[in-house]
């Protein structure tokens, strides 16, 4: 992997002499632009609602190269163009912003193989089949089959537009899944390794406000079967726990481009309600996420996050307990599971780009879809520094409860398709360790 993973930035860096970089507009000399009309090109299936209801600015505002910049990160971010442009003209004393873009491919099959917690014992293996935008409303339908470590199988919908003009947003899922145990305690309380059934339904319905804001309510059912019962494992008395949950979120989030930002912000609050005294299960899920995203020098750019994750209740299942190493990592114990009722994990990051933003077409091959064959690549190198601990409800929490760890690495950008990382982290106790994982840190 280390080895694909080089020949892959060699590739980059020595294409970046056969290939101009862009920065998206070359015609920075009719900045500032007061937009009279705005016209789209190139969305053969995309709707033209789908764009301008991301822009930051109406007809009659003007607006400078950084602004015109920022809303073409926007519109990258629906992960449904290859390449985005924004062009002003003046044309009969009309100024009209061109908005270009190139549509991805829209239905493909994603293979899978993924190295679960860091354990190259634990690989799972698969198809995940995509159709995206489909009715060019950037809606997304996937089916995803894994195998191997925690086989699973679900069915998704997605539709950020539900209600054009009232900005209803709707997902569901079903999925079945056989889940290896995620619990050191409830290893050792059992004195073995188990897996548990898991079957779950979930429904969202959610409204954008003032182009930065989401709320959303989120109902779901999952059915845990264990393979016995304990009281600590389960949430009720019987080894099959049947949850209900009712969730509220909030979420806002001023990025420039979700798969990679350099600017913005990004705030997510979430309260689930668990059980609610059915079958016996009563117990709530907190959640706090915040990122902050800013340009220091030139092109040194600079990002951080703090997170936090809370149970709180008088029986708190050991699957649903918090744990970092999971989906939150501290690098420098990446693969190391630290587990308590509450999470907090915060991390910063320096990163600069070695080749900023460099458009490869590679329509010359023949037989695949000449929407496969166009891509926006970056690479980017950072420096970090992360910190994580674990609290149980009934102990407090101090600085030297906290892990910690800093490094290097690189970050491939292949947009809009794929990002990826190699990083080398060195934690607390000196100890290194080589990271190789798939999409952003934050």
């Amino acid at each position: 992997m280390i080895k694909i993973l080089s020949v892959i930035i060699y590739l980059l860096v020595f294409s970046s002499t056969l290939f101009s970089q862009s920065d998206g507009d070359d015609r920075n000399d009719l900045y500032p632009f007061r937009v009279d009309s705005i016209s789209i090109s190139g969305n053969d299936i995309t709707e033209e609602f789908i764009i301008i209801r991301e822009l930051t600015f109406e007809l009659g505002d003007t607006i400078n190269y950084e602004t015109a910049n920022y809303n073409r990160e926007r519109i990258y971010s629906l992960g449904i163009f290859n390449q985005v442009l924004l062009e002003p003209q003046i044309n009969n004393e009309i100024n009209i912003l061109n908005i270009i873009i190139e549509e991805s491919w829209y239905i493909y099959p994603i293979p899978i193989l993924s190295v679960k917690e860091g354990d190259w014992n634990k690989i799972s293996f698969g198809m995940n089949l995509v159709l995206k935008n489909f009715r060019g409303r950037n809606e997304t339908l996937s089916a995803v089959t894994a195998f191997g470590y925690d086989p699973s199988f679900s069915l998704s919908y997605f539709n950020p537009n539900s209600i054009a003009n009232e900005h209803i947003f709707f997902f569901t899922r079903l999925g079945y899944s056989d889940v290896s145990n995620k619990s050191l305690l409830a290893e050792q309380i059992a004195g073995e390794q188990f897996e548990q059934k898991v079957i779950g339904w979930e429904l969202e319905i959610g409204r954008r406000f003032y182009l930065f804001h989401k709320f959303a309510l989120r109902f779901g059912f999952n059915y845990i079967e264990s393979p016995f019962y304990f009281e600590e494992l389960n949430a009720s008395n019987e080894r099959i726990d049947r949850v209900y949950s009712i969730s509220a979120g909030y979420q806002y989030d001023t990025r420039d481009l979700a798969q990679f930002p350099k600017s913005g912000f990004y705030t997510n609050v979430s309260y689930i309600l668990k059980g609610m005294g059915i079958n016996d299960i009563n117990y709530n899920v907190a959640r706090v996420d915040l990122r902050a995203y800013n340009r220091l020098i030139e092109k040194l750019h600079f990002k951080m996050r703090f997170t936090s994750r809370f149970t709180l209740g008088n029986k708190i299942p050991l699957y649903d307990n918090s744990i970092i190493g999971l989906e939150d990592k501290i690098r420098g114990f990446f693969n190391n599971k630290i587990e308590g009722n509450h999470s907090y994990l915060t991390s910063a990051e320096l990163y600069y780009p070695i080749i900023e933003e460099l458009k490869i077409n590679l329509e010359f091959i023949p037989i695949i879809p000449k929407q496969l064959l166009s891509y926006r690549v970056a690479l980017y190198a950072q420096i970090f520094a992360d910190a994580g601990a674990t609290q149980n409800t009934a102990a407090s929490i101090g600085l030297n409860n906290f892990k910690s760890g800093y490094g290097v690495g690189l970050t491939v950008l292949i947009l809009p398709y794929y990002v990826a990382r190699i990083e080398y982290a060195i934690n607390e106790l000196r100890k290194p360790e080589i990271i190789l994982d798939i999409g952003t840190s934050f």
